[in-house]
């Protein structure tokens, strides 16, 4: 028989190697590269796909604003992009869409040094973002969503 800590580290291995759904809709998947390499792999991703009108817009480096108030945090960095030809439209409908979008992954260290990128799940914009603002997202541009971040998270984590 398995003993609890063989069974929690084959869990944990599991975990590691794949996304891990969590609640609310977030995708987190491990990184093997530092906080600032998966961050710059990231934003070139995002930049690589520029012709389709993807941008990154700008940063917020948590951990650098803690500092600057006198606290300590592990490094926490949001990177805030998006596709202004796909979410202008969809703004001059709902305005207060504006409030969720551009979109923003966040790319984060834990307790024990490993990073880890973070992201809403397609999914999760087309079910609660979009609909809460009145609008219906197509089936087909959610899946091409889906693949779009599923290709540039694991072009900056693996």
């Amino acid at each position: 028989m398995l003993s609890r800590s063989a069974i929690i580290a084959g869990i944990l291995l599991v975990m590691s190697s794949s996304p891990v759904f969590a609640d609310g809709g977030l995708i987190t998947k491990p990184s093997k590269y530092t906080v600032q390499e998966t961050i710059e792999k990231f934003e070139a991703a995002i930049k690589s796909k520029s012709a389709g009108g993807w941008v990154i817009f700008s940063r917020i480096d948590h951990a650098a604003a803690a500092k600057d108030a006198g606290l300590e945090m592990r490094p926490r960095t949001v990177i805030i992009f998006g596709n202004p030809k796909a979410g202008t439209p969809l703004m001059t409908k709902s305005a207060t869409l504006a409030i969720d979008l551009p979109m923003k992954a966040l790319v984060w260290q834990d307790e024990q040094n490993k990073v880890w990128l973070t992201y809403n799940s397609s999914e999760y914009g087309a079910k609660q973002i979009y609909p809460r603002h009145g609008l219906a997202v197509p089936d087909d541009a959610a899946k091409a969503l889906e693949k779009f971040l599923a290709d540039a998270s694991d072009q900056s984590t693996q």
